[in-house]
Order: structure tokens, then sequence, then C-alpha cells
């Protein structure tokens, strides 16, 4: 039987704000963009009960709650915070797979026998991470996956909750059958046009109704309604692709307003290249213009790089290719094909003297160490001088995966 423990930090960037602005405690704390423009990155509880939720847009959240209290976001201090509590993750476990910077799946079956029973251990995990960084978490404990995501759910906040593997299907009854992964908006009013409007609905009826009806992903339903879940906790999980984006307060237009941008993201994604451990071959440029029309443009390197510069390069001669000298409300760089090496191969010479390091190696070794401890902004180029981090980082940076 495994032991699964799914941890969720609690409004996790609102809850760094409010952890190193006391004055922000207790209120409702929106942390976001331009009001006009931008979205709901993060909401406190405080605000929560009037409505506000993360991805919501900000216009639609001050209307809900105009008394909010609005901060930008600091994602520099965001990723530091997961950083520890990933940290004291991995005392428990090797087996770790994150969902992004405040979340992940452990697999403590191997470590019952060091540190307890695993209802204890997440007790011990979240006790630590409230007193090493001063952040509430919720945790679901369970033998699958699925059940152990959804009773961290229900634990919150800061809260944990425990299905064991006998209590499965009685726990899952009486939840809304849209709270099963893999069911939208779309799927769940289909299944309730069916009759089914819980999982303990769909537990009842027999696979191969559900099979007819849904195909293979109604067996699959079915399948997780018994609380059937085999996927393992896969540690280390190599992203697709790294990117940044921004959406800008007001409609930028020609090359000179726009290139700072660029160059800004296309630096962020190398950073975050090089804290993961991996380099890219294919870089890839975003517009989104002023009606909403979306472009891409993407070239493929050489070889691949962790360079910010180098990257930057690439992306503005994307740049200058797509631009139709029409207001811009976003662009976005990101690299993909990454992996571990430089993505060539070429004959030593028996007698081959070692590679020596690039000059743009150890200059960035130089500045990611200055920004480590100084911040981003320490050291940066006069024509991003003044441009600001707007957009969070989608996961938590991936290590290299170990040689088997």
């Amino acid at each position: 039987m495994r032991a699964i423990i799914h941890v969720d930090m609690d409004a996790f960037y609102a809850s760094v704000e409010q952890r190193d602005n006391p004055e922000l405690r207790g209120k409702p704390l929106i942390v976001g963009g331009d009001v006009r423009r931008g979205v709901v990155v993060a909401a406190s509880y405080e605000v929560r009960k009037y409505g506000v939720r993360s991805a919501m847009p900000m216009a639609r959240a001050m209307k809900m709650a105009p008394h909010a209290i609005v901060v930008k976001p600091r994602f520099n201090a965001y990723s530091e915070a997961s950083e520890q509590v990933f940290s004291i993750f991995e005392r428990y476990t090797p087996l770790i797979e994150p969902l992004s910077l405040d979340e992940a799946f452990l697999d403590v079956t191997a470590s019952v026998g060091l540190f307890g029973a695993p209802a204890d251990m997440a007790r011990r995990i979240r006790k630590e991470i409230s007193a090493e960084t001063g952040l509430p978490s919720s945790a679901g404990i369970a033998a699958v996956k699925f059940v152990a995501k959804i009773a961290s759910d229900v634990a919150k906040p800061n809260g944990q909750r425990e299905v064991r593997a006998e209590e499965t299907v009685a726990f899952l009854a009486g939840l809304p059958v849209g709270r099963l992964w893999g069911v939208g908006p779309k799927t769940e009013e289909a299944l309730k046009r069916s009759g089914l409007e819980t999982i303990g609905d769909v537990a009842k009826r027999d696979a191969a109704w559900m099979e007819a009806r849904w195909g293979a992903s109604g067996r699959q339903l079915w399948e997780l309604a018994q609380g059937i879940d085999p996927r393992e906790v896969v540690p280390d999980r190599e992203a697709k692709s790294v990117g940044a984006e921004d959406t800008f307060d007001e409609d930028l237009t020609g090359m000179e307003a726009l290139s700072p941008h660029v160059h800004s993201q296309a630096l962020r994604v190398a950073r975050r290249l090089r804290r993961a451990g991996v380099k890219g071959r294919v870089v890839q440029l975003k517009l989104k213009f002023s009606d909403f029309t979306l472009i891409t443009r993407r070239v493929t390197l050489p070889s691949a790089t962790d360079d910010g510069q180098t990257l930057y390069r690439v992306a503005k001669e994307l740049l200058e290719k797509a631009h139709e000298d029409k207001p811009v409300r976003l662009t976005g760089v990101s690299m993909q094909e990454l992996g571990t090496g430089g993505g060539e191969t070429r004959q030593l010479g028996l007698f081959s003297e070692p590679e020596k390091p690039k000059k743009s190696d150890k200059l960035n070794a130089a500045l990611d160490r200055i920004a480590a401890r100084f911040g981003t902004k320490a050291v940066t180029t006069a024509d991003i001088a003044d441009t600001e981090e707007l957009e969070p980082e989608p996961t938590r940076p991936q290590k290299p995966k170990r040689p088997n």
C-alpha cells in the first residue's frame, strides 16, 4: 500500500506578503497587476469570501471587493520561500513531484520506517514549514495521488486530512462530480444530465455503462470514483519549456518600446534554465496585439544554450520580423526542447586539451550569484533597468534527472 502526501501552501503569494508586512495580516489582500488590465495572481482567504479568486480579471475582483488592498507580486520572494519549503520535503523523501512553486506530491512509502506514520510525517512537515518559513500549509494523505490532492483541498486552510484506503470510496461519494480529474464544465454538465451529480453516483454505475457512454474516459472516471489511481509520484519531471511573459498596463508600439521587455523576458528565462540545470534549442516569441490577435514565431538554434544575451538576440530578430507596427498588449519569450546537454556532439582528438568554459558561462555564473544574494536588479542592462517582473514563474524550477 502506497503512502502519498500532497502538500499545498495556503494562498501562497498572499501569505508571503502578509508574513513580510504584518500590517497586511488579517486584511483582504489581492496580489495582482494593473487594476484595469491585470489579473489576480493570488487572493488571501480574507478576500476570497467576496468571491475573488486567482486568475480573475483585476477589474472584476475590485468590483467584488472594492475595499481590498492590492500589492504587486514579488516573484523572487516567492521563489525563495518555495526553495525553503522543498528543502524540507527532501528531508523525508527523494520522491517529490512538484506541481508548482507551492505544491507537490510526496511518496513517503519507504519513509514510514524512519519517520513513523504518514499522517505524523505530514504533521511534522507542516510544523517545520511554519517554523522555518512562517507560512501556513495544508496536507492530504492517501494511498493514491488523486485522493491525496482532494484531501488537502478539503483540509484548507492550515489543516490536514488523512483518507485511509478503506475509507476512500465513502470519502469521495458525497463530493460533486466536478471534483473528478479530467471533468471540466462541459463534461460535468453532460454527466449531470445523465443523473450523475456526485462522485458516488459514478461509483455506483457499472464500468461498462460508463465506457459505453464516454469511451475510455468513462472507464477512467469510474476508476477514479472507486479510488483507483495507479499513477506514481514522478520526481524531477522535466519541463517541456521555460517561459516568461508580460501583459502591459498600456499597449506598446514600436521596437524601441518593446525590445526592453523582450530583453528582460529573455534574461529571466535564461536564469530559470540555469537554475534548473538545463538548456534549450528552440526559441519562441509570442505577441498579443491590442485586438487580442495572438501570433507565435520560433527558430531552432544550432546548439542548445542557457545564455540570456543569445536568447535575446534571437528573440529580437523574431520580433523585428513579426512586428506589424500596431499596438501590442503582451510579449512572451520561451525556450523549448530542453535538455541537460549542449545539443551537439563532436569528435575530440586523442591529445586534445580539455574544453575551457566560455566567458559567457563564467559571467552568467557570477551574475547568478549576485542575483541570489542581492536580487535580480542588482546588476542588469541599462535598457531594462526600469522594467519589472510582472508574471509568476509557472512551476518550480526543475532539477535535471539523475542518471540511472
